[in-house]
């Protein structure tokens, strides 16, 4: 395994990080605990979940995924071999069965203490702002537009009440999710202007089929040193192949969810062919090619890969030792010119 630090900390963490958002609704307890023994073996440190998970959210399954993870640390008493990161869940029609009162200081932390009791431990080491509340391009919405809405900029709140929250030591740092330039910035200069804590990461979709992160986000993170951790690298499981080679199952995750449609689209299967092309060609596959493609780029901290099988796993973690020669990244930039981010 390879690993790198934390942006401006000395928490080491590995370059390729467990996601869990499966775990309770198509993967099992037993699955989730198999899967967390075979990463930490295999020397992945890091583990990304979120009191939403697992995805699609519901009230009967809310806050699953981070139980889990507490029956594991109770279990095996690793806590301590492991960088911890959670998210709060964002306000929306569809997250009303968590709260309904935002990012207030109040929502925060009670959504911190309830994490730790789930999560069965005493502090958190990385806890994100899983969407903005105000409304804006994320989520699937590719283009902002403006509307009048009731939100004000709180900010400096934010970056405050979690300075009380740090203090305390439930949670040791802090980063945002889904979030684009102006929100960023905004809260790198509340920090700066106030000496107030500062977000060290941001979790964003980044894969072959979504590289809308290198549009202005990427100049962010390397010249503010905010590290990238990507989500969806396989853009839902499409880059592994399954779909247009006909591998997939009825329990294939765009099979069950609707909501996941744009990853289905005909430009997205276009390149995902382009892309199988170059694979190929290479005597490479495709799954572990999407893959070393994002953990490479120099503003990744950690590719967040997620499994339904261990042979996925098993698979996904192996791409590690891959590194993409120029000829294959001159051929997908090829693909990316003709094709630019279908999935976004």
């Amino acid at each position: 395994m390879t690993y790198t630090t934390l942006p401006q900390t000395d928490i080491k963490v590995s370059k390729l990080c467990l996601g869990t958002m499966t775990w309770g609704l198509q993967n099992t307890q037993a699955e989730g605990f198999e899967q967390m023994d075979y990463a930490l073996d295999q020397g992945i440190n890091f583990f990304d979940t979120a009191e939403l998970y697992p995805v699609p959210s519901e009230a009967k399954t809310y806050a699953d995924t981070e139980r889990i993870i507490g029956q594991w640390f109770q279990k095996t008493g690793n806590r301590d071999k492991v960088v911890l990161a959670s998210k709060i869940a964002g306000p929306g029609e569809y997250t009303a069965h968590i709260r309904t009162n935002g990012f207030s200081p109040e929502a925060i932390k009670d959504a911190v203490n309830k994490s730790l009791e789930r999560l069965k431990t005493d502090y958190i080491d990385l806890y994100q702002l899983h969407w903005p509340e105000r409304i804006t391009n994320t989520l699937g919405i590719r283009d902002y537009k403006h509307e009048d809405e009731a939100w004000d900029d709180n900010f400096n709140e934010i970056l405050h009440t979690f300075d009380g929250i740090m203090k305390s030591g439930k949670v040791r740092h802090i980063g945002i999710s889904n979030e684009k330039a102006w929100g960023t910035m905004r809260y790198l200069e509340e920090s700066k202007k106030h000496d107030l804590p500062r977000m060290l990461t941001v979790q964003n979709a980044y894969s072959l089929l979504n590289r809308l992160f290198e549009g202005d986000m990427a100049e962010i993170a390397m010249r503010e040193d905010i590290g990238l951790l990507a989500y969806s690298p396989l853009g839902c499981g499409v880059l592994s192949g399954k779909y247009i080679k006909g591998e997939d199952s009825k329990n294939s995750r765009l099979n069950l969810f609707t909501r996941f449609a744009r990853y289905s689209s005909a430009s997205c299967t276009d390149a995902t062919k382009k892309y199988l092309s170059i694979a190929e060609a290479h005597q490479l596959k495709l799954s572990q090619m999407a893959l070393a493609f994002v953990t490479q780029q120099p503003f990744v901290t950690s590719n967040i890969i997620g499994a339904t099988t261990m042979s996925q796993l098993k698979e996904n973690i192996e791409s590690i030792n891959l590194n993409l020669s120029d000829e294959v990244l001159e051929a997908i930039e090829d693909v990316h010119k003709i094709i630019p981010n279908p999935a976004a």
